[in-house]
């Protein structure tokens, strides 16, 4: 849930933005010809992509590519928790570094969808600055905002992450195409639903479907859960996890949910399928 959001907007587009979240909670955060780079403060962060989940730590940065992204945020100290974005589309960046862009990534490598930037100080102590106009809104123009992003730009080029903007860059002026398998193969044991999945790969549900049988030979939902009850036997059999933990870990956030679906399928309880291969 949302509680709060402080937006400030550039040419009538949001640019930077401070929001306040009650956790647990899911956000989609669609970025189909934009960058984002997302700042997380007060508690852990999960941000699952089309090549899979990134673990985001307190007072450290992101930056997402252009994209589909599920950010969830599940335990934390407090009730709520801060996130500073950044938004850096084409048009913006093209108006602040006009014909310095092109040159910049004329010899890029592409790279991940996401990149974090782990415990760097000099962009905490850029968060902390920024405060000061979220605290003072009316001080906020065009002018300091071109600047802000400029400076944001100046220190991530000074990190140990400097190829990365670059790569973001380019992916703002040709964004990179999302194969339905390698989302299906970084989540296939994740709790996503299939509009989820869907959002991930760039498709409309009826189109993830339809493409999703193209290369599967069968519906989304079964495949998906054959290879998690494939999975859950497998560990059955190998680990002494307890049924819960593996459910959770095979994609079920109900444990009593996968112990019907598991007897439905195999006839037999989690319990007495890992009785039987013990016996």
């Amino acid at each position: 849930m949302i509680l709060s959001r402080q937006v400030f907007n550039y040419q009538a587009k949001p640019l930077i933005e401070k929001v306040k979240i009650k956790v647990p909670f899911r956000y989609e955060a669609i970025f189909p010809n934009e960058g984002c780079f997302l700042y997380v403060m007060g508690s852990q962060a999960s941000i699952l992509s089309s090549e899979g989940t990134t673990a985001v730590n307190p007072k450290n940065g992101v930056l997402l590519k252009c994209g589909n992204y599920f950010v969830d945020w599940v335990h934390a100290d407090n009730e709520s928790v801060d996130v500073i974005a950044f938004h850096l589309d084409s048009k913006t960046l093209s108006k602040l570094y006009q014909q310095e862009i092109p040159q910049l990534i004329k010899d890029q490598i592409r790279g991940e969808s996401i990149t974090r930037l782990v415990n760097v100080t000099v962009i905490e102590k850029f968060i902390e600055n920024l405060q000061f106009y979220f605290d003072n809104p009316m001080l906020v123009n065009e002018d300091v905002l071109e600047l802000k992003i400029k400076e944001l730009i100046l220190l991530l080029l000074q990190s140990k992450n400097a190829s990365t903007i670059t790569e973001l860059l380019f992916e703002l002026f040709s964004p990179q195409t999302i194969h339905i398998k390698e989302v299906v193969a970084a989540h296939i044991y994740s709790d996503l639903s299939i509009a989820q999945l869907a959002r991930l790969s760039g498709l409309s549900v009826s189109s993830f479907k339809k493409t999703f049988e193209k290369f599967y030979g069968q519906s989304p939902n079964n495949y998906l859960l054959n290879q998690r009850i494939k999975k859950s036997c497998e560990l059955l059999e190998t680990t002494s996890q307890s049924i819960s933990q593996i459910a959770f870990a095979t994609g079920f956030n109900d444990p009593a949910y996968f112990a019907r679906l598991f007897k439905k399928r195999l006839s037999m309880t989690p319990s007495d399928y890992r009785l039987g291969k013990m016996s």
